[in-house]
This record gives C-alpha cells, structure tokens and sequence, in this order.
C-alpha cells in the first residue's frame, strides 16, 4: 500500500496518513488495522542535510532516525533507541541512507551539517514514525523522497519554491518503476 501525508503532498494512488511524527503513527495504524495490508511504501519530500545531493533527487530509504537538534549540543539526551531500520544491515554491506524525522525542519546550516556527519541523508517529519508501524506490524516498508530543499535558512523557501515539481517527479518515479503495484 503507497501512503503519503495528504494535505499539500497527495497522490491519487496513495493515502494519507497524516503530518508530523503522531498523526502520521495513528494515521497509518488505522489504515493498517482497517486495510490489512502485506507492504508500504511512503512517498514524499525531504529535505538534504548534504550540500552536495541535487536538489530535486530522489532517494529511496529504509532506515530513518529520531534525533532532536537539542541533542546534538548536549541540551537533552533520550532513554529511546532512536534509529530505526527495516533491513539487517552488517560492517560488510553499505549502511542505508538515514532519513531523520522531527516534527521541527532544520534551518541551521551547522547543525545539518552535523547530522550529515553522523551519516544521516535527508530529513523528512513522517519517516521515522511510519517506519515504527511497519515495524510493530511486520510490515516490509521503504520511503520514496524527492529533495526540495537543504537544511538552512532558506530551507522554507526552497520547499516552497521546488514543491510542485518535487510531487510531479515522485509520481512519475513511481508509476514507472512500481507500475506493478498501482
């Protein structure tokens, strides 16, 4: 089943589940419990934590992060294992690309820069959350992102003005590699 947030990102072939960390968990438990379904795959934007990542890329993830900015500066600390992963990943297979979820988007530059170094890719509110469901389901999962922004202080902006053409390349993504499915 494809799902997305709905409100500014929908798709005629998914459904959505919500914005942010919570609506998107409750959001897609209810589908699940509703619908029954044996996969997901998430479509949406993100923001790119490396300078060197194309704006209007697109990625494919399954493992995704929760880690607050606070935390990178000592501010806070969580008891929580904060990475999450749908895959076995060992020391001899390339790590997955990391997508972090906050219900924050990061507008320091420094700070992206940091998460980059800690070998996270893209930041996105919802993956993180949807990847947890899949998890406690055993549901198979993946994320579909295409890069509308970095993350600085013109992260707003640059979302706003890649939007429309970030969603038309993630339908065409999927409807030509994942016809199959739709």
């Amino acid at each position: 089943m494809f799902v997305c947030t709905g409100s500014m990102e929908s798709f005629s072939f998914a459904k959505p589940v919500g914005i942010g960390l919570i609506q998107s968990a409750i959001g897609l438990t209810q589908l699940v419990l509703e619908k029954n379904p044996s996969w997901l795959i998430f479509i949406g934007t993100a923001g790119s934590y490396d300078p060197d990542t194309p704006l209007l890329s697109i990625k494919e993830s399954v493992a995704a992060s929760q880690i607050e900015l606070s935390c990178l500066e000592n501010h806070s600390y969580t008891p929580l294992d904060n990475v999450t992963s749908l895959e076995d990943v060992s020391h001899e297979t390339i790590s997955p690309l990391i997508v972090n979820s906050s219900n924050y988007i990061t507008t320091n530059a420094r700070l992206g820069r940091r998460l980059h170094e800690m070998g996270i890719s893209l930041e996105n509110m919802e993956f993180y959350a949807l990847l947890e469901v899949a998890k406690h389901f055993h549901l198979s999962a993946k994320g579909i992102f295409c890069i509308t922004n970095y993350t600085n202080e013109k992260a707003h902006e640059s979302f706003i003005a890649h939007h429309q053409e970030a969603l038309q390349r993630l339908e065409s993504y999927v409807r030509e590699r994942y016809a199959q499915y739709l």
